[in-house]
């Protein structure tokens, strides 16, 4: 007995379809045959009335009653065959065996005869219980005398050989189920021992041997099954390496901080020092709050973005003035390297979102661009409209650009180019979904050495609002003049 499992269910619902199939073609082929012999033996009969009935009417000779009987027996007897003369109403009159049962016939091919046609009867002759076919026509002589001429024939023979056919296409059946059996058995292994390979492998990752891998040229659906648990395997190999990496980065990044204010705070505590000293030490300890308060920030907006908790307020939002916030944000980092910040935007161009967010994207790529460019280089700024219902955002630098086997994976989470310059590798996770809630979608073009090119692709707003033209005119005047 198989146990439960897929491949019993193969195995019996192969068996049972092939089986279901043999039956009904056996069921059709039998029917056919019985119908094919039965058939044959009514249209031999047919036949030699037709042909009997139209020589006795070209021949027929004048005579009494009993001469005309006895040449119905002899011009219309068939070999094999038992034929009685019948009366309208079924009475027996003579046979060409010459037994005159004194009884009617009642079978339903003598009323179909009466009526015109050539009635056919098959069943069980009374008395010897034979399995019988009857066929009956009505005959005219001398336009006066009327008879049922009735053919008895028995089926016996037939009906044995269809039952030796029976029983061979039963043996046959029977040889193919068992060929299917054996086949169902290999179909079904060829199946499941794939599967329990598979699952074999499963389990192990589920313990957490992510180093494990799924061996075996597998085909179709199971191959492919076997490729997305490799894949995933290896992907989460790849986000663990990731994760333990943003753990040693971030505890360092944590760390250098918390070393400053903390060796701060203790030389402050122990007092002794001047003035200035005092201050470039809360300072210190200022500027490390600030950027501790930066690192939680951005890890706090990541935990929101996969939770999907992340609340957007939403309004209208001038673009240029969007950017031009940016720039005054950044510019006092890009003066310290001498790069400038250079902005070209339409009037104009409005967008429905999040303005604080929209900032906070804008200001890490701006922020990304001043680390990795060099001195005395600029950052452009510029935004367009593309279509009526698009417009695109692009910040582009001459810095050192990122290499083809970064660049696909510069927008992963956690992942860092050089983890010497510091950071969470969340910034751009954290912006690229950030522009798609917005609907909106973020690309980046780089070439190593040349430079990188990020574009922000938002929705235009089809309300246009009233532009406050005092603010933007202090925004522009407090901008310095080579960079405007």
């Amino acid at each position: 007995m198989i146990k439960k499992g897929m491949r019993r269910q193969i195995v019996l619902h192969y068996i049972l379809v092939v089986f279901l199939a043999l039956l009904l073609v056996e069921v059709i082929f039998l029917l056919a045959i019985r119908t094919y012999y039965y058939d044959s033996v009514y249209s031999k009969i047919q036949n030699h009335i037709t042909t009997a009935e139209s020589f006795f009417h070209k021949y027929e000779l004048d005579g009494d009653n009993n001469s005309n009987l006895q040449v119905l027996l002899e011009r219309f007897t068939l070999d094999k065959t038992e034929l009685e003369v019948l009366t309208l109403n079924g009475d027996m009159i003579t046979s060409s065996t010459g037994f005159q049962p004194d009884r009617t016939i009642t079978t339903s091919d003598v009323p179909e005869a009466v009526g015109g046609s050539i009635g056919r009867w098959v069943g069980r002759q009374s008395g010897t219980n034979e399995s019988v076919m009857a066929v009956s026509k009505m005959l005219q002589v001398h336009g006066r005398d009327t008879y049922i001429l009735r053919y008895l024939t028995s089926l016996e023979g037939i009906n044995n050989d269809l039952l030796n056919l029976t029983l061979l296409s039963i043996g046959i059946g029977a040889a193919v189920m068992a060929v299917v059996i054996v086949f169902s058995f290999g179909l079904a292994n060829s199946i499941v021992k794939p599967l329990n390979n598979i699952t074999a492998v499963s389990a192990q990752m589920a313990k957490g041997r992510f180093n494990v891998r799924i061996k075996g040229n597998y085909k179709f659906e199971i191959g492919d099954l076997a490729s997305t648990l490799n894949y995933m395997a290896q992907e989460i190999v790849r986000s663990n390496q990731i994760k333990d990496d943003f753990i040693s980065s971030i505890s360092h990044e944590l760390r250098t901080p918390l070393t400053s204010i903390k060796g701060w705070s203790e030389t402050l505590v122990s007092g002794g020092y001047d003035p200035e000293e005092t201050k470039l030490g809360v300072s210190i300890i200022s500027k490390e709050s600030e950027r501790l308060i930066g690192l939680v920030e951005e890890i706090l907006d990541f935990s929101k973005l996969q939770q999907n908790q992340m609340k957007l307020s939403i309004g209208i939002v001038d673009v240029k003035v969007l950017l031009q916030e940016t720039i005054l944000n950044i510019w006092a980092k890009a003066e310290k390297k001498r790069i400038h910040l250079l902005l070209e935007c339409e009037d104009g161009i409005f967008v429905k979102g999040d303005a604080n967010r929209l900032k906070q994207v804008f200001l890490n790529l701006v922020d990304n661009a001043v680390k990795f460019s060099h001195e005395d280089s600029s950052i452009e700024l510029s935004a367009k409209r593309l279509s009526a219902i698009e417009t695109a955002i692009m910040v582009r630098d001459s810095g050192i650009g990122i290499s083809d086997a970064h660049i696909s994976r510069v927008k992963d989470r956690f992942f860092q180019v050089d983890a010497l310059n510091g950071g969470t590798g969340l910034g751009l996770a954290i912006s690229q979904q950030i522009v798609e809630l917005h609907n909106g979608t973020l690309d980046m073009v780089s070439e190593l050495g040349k430079g990188t090119e990020v574009t922000v692709i938002l929705p235009l707003t089809e309300k246009l609002p009233e532009v406050n033209s005092d603010q933007v005119a202090q925004n522009q005047a407090t901008l310095p003049e080579s960079d405007v």
